[in-house]
């Protein structure tokens, strides 16, 4: 077992791009967007693309279970309007069906909003409905809920949410979570101390489950602790410090799933890299 550590790299131009841009910066796992994540439609994967990406995947020697790749940020499963809902549903089956296409086995996403127009527990239902509809119509893809900061009406702050989410899951085989640990930061989960980082995971151990976890977004935070502010920054740089990323790559809790970084400076994500392999035991 290692740890598969990589950054969301750009796939301008194409898919396979994705595979070539983070094998430059020494990955061995990385996220995307397979298609512009600021517009809910977007163009169909090309035959020739998708055939290149999983050639890439082969000659740089990535496994298809390493890439994370994240939905749009429109997407909202537990928006209270009919028509923007059934939007973003279709929005998110869009997704999984092109992961589908590339032969990745699982993609990240946000849960949803209230927008203080429905109870925290209704909208927590209606995100597992969508979950539920979109895993209904696709296979081979694990739906990973990504934990927010909790900024505005966003839910998924606080471990409870996303174990309610789950908990109405019928297929749970197929859904996951990945931990960001700048927005676990801002939203009151201590990550300064290796205490910190006990108490932390053993908490999400206790309310969700370690065997949920499929993936992790790497960030310091700009933001304060506790702050509900969503701003990342380059590891060590921020409110976090070096901590809770020493102890990621001495748990081995955390091989085999991709760590990604999401942090501000791609030209140094190469090092930022180098130096959580620095890390590992």
């Amino acid at each position: 077992m290692t740890y598969y550590i990589g950054a969301h790299v750009s796939a301008a131009g194409g898919v396979q791009n994705a595979v070539k841009n983070a094998e430059g910066i020494g990955a061995n796992a990385f996220a995307l967007f397979t298609k512009n994540n600021r517009r809910w439609e977007g163009p169909p994967l090309k035959k020739a693309d998708i055939e290149s990406y999983k050639r890439f995947l082969e000659v740089y020697k990535f496994n298809a279970k390493h890439v994370l790749p994240h939905a749009s940020y429109l997407i909202n499963p537990g928006h209270h309007e009919t028509e923007a809902l059934e939007k973003s549903r279709h929005a998110l089956l869009d997704e999984f069906q092109r992961c589908e296409q590339l032969g990745i086995e699982l993609i990240n996403f946000h849960p949803g909003s209230h927008l203080n127009k429905m109870p925290v527990n209704d909208c927590l239902a209606l995100i597992a409905e969508s979950i539920n509809i979109v895993l209904d119509h696709t296979k081979g893809v694990t739906a990973v809920i990504e934990n927010t900061a909790g900024q505005g009406t966003n839910l998924g702050f606080d471990f409870e949410h996303i174990a309610r989410i789950i908990e109405d899951v019928t297929d749970k085989s197929r859904v996951g979570v990945c931990i960001d640990t700048c927005h676990a930061f801002a939203a009151g989960y201590e990550l300064r101390t290796e205490e910190g980082c006990d108490n932390t995971f053993a908490e999400f151990d206790k309310v969700v489950g370690f065997d949920y976890l499929r993936a992790m977004h790497l960030n310091d935070s700009k933001g304060a602790f506790d702050s509900r502010v969503d701003r990342h920054h380059s590891l060590g740089k921020g409110e976090i410090g070096e901590t809770p990323f020493r102890y990621i790559m001495q748990d081995e809790r955390f091989q085999d799933m991709p760590l990604i970084l999401e942090t501000i400076e791609p030209e140094i994500w190469k090092e930022e890299i180098a130096w959580l392999r620095s890390l590992e035991k």
